[in-house]
């Protein structure tokens, strides 16, 4: 049997200054935060290079069968961009302005099947066009109700395939050297579930706010320590020096 070519043409060109991006809501109040929190671990562990973008909420160009087709993200990994970040600033054209995103993830919204829709005609749905069209080697979408998430990968046939989690339910993402898994916890006033980061050998890439109480913590040991020596030496007759 031929192989038959797919009935549509994909060109990679740059947004037009008078074009109208869409100005969609932001379905979950959490997705601002959530996106924020993926970010800042990467930042503070040093996995973030200077030329890469994590954008949130914002437009991911190409153009499809002669249109541009515009989709918006909650967060995503653009490992690197080639061209200065004043010419990315409304929108992100892989292939034309740097890679291919490697990971894309959407938070599950009220709208029935929109992170899954597969339709192949203009405007194509989400899950077709990070699949067939961007190539997009990794996409999850996280129910936060549930905290239940589903990551996707991209296979030799570049159809998606879904992935198994490990024994701590985390999903390797080999092209970040990182795993990523599903959090219970409390950040910033909020109760939930939260997506969050793991390196090689298991240990969490932390917030900020974590990283503080962890240092926190080890100056209140030091100081304990401290205070169980000096108690030590008086007891046994010498004085300890300030």
């Amino acid at each position: 049997m031929l192989a038959t070519s797919p009935p549509y043409t994909i060109t990679w060109e740059k947004l037009p200054d008078d074009f109208v991006l869409p100005d969609d809501p932001v379905d979950n109040i959490n997705q601002p935060t959530l996106a924020a929190a993926l970010t800042e671990s990467l930042e503070l562990a040093e996995k973030l290079p200077e030329t890469a973008l994590t954008p949130t909420n914002y437009g991911i160009c190409a153009t499809f069968n002669g249109k541009i087709v515009v989709k918006a993200p909650d967060w995503a990994y653009i490992p690197h961009i080639t061209v200065k970040r004043s010419e990315v600033e409304r929108s992100y054209t892989p292939r034309l302005q740097g890679e291919i995103p490697t990971l894309v993830l959407e938070f599950l919204s009220e709208t029935e099947g929109g992170e899954y829709s597969i339709k192949p005609t203009y405007p194509p749905g989400k899950f077709f066009y990070y699949e067939q069209i961007l190539q997009v080697p990794n996409y999850g979408i996280l129910d936060l109700e549930s905290g239940i998430l589903a990551l996707y990968r991209l296979g030799e046939n570049q159809r998606y395939q879904q992935e198994s989690a490990n024994e701590e339910g985390r999903y390797w993402i080999p092209e970040m050297q990182l795993f990523l898994g599903v959090w219970q916890g409390q950040r910033e006033n909020r109760s939930g579930y939260w997506l969050r980061w793991w390196d090689e050998a298991g240990n969490l890439l932390l917030w900020r706010n974590e990283r503080i109480e962890q240092e926190r913590q080890r100056a209140e040991q030091e100081r304990q320590r401290a205070e169980r020596l000096a108690a030590q030496l008086r007891a046994a007759g010498i004085e300890p020096e300030e």
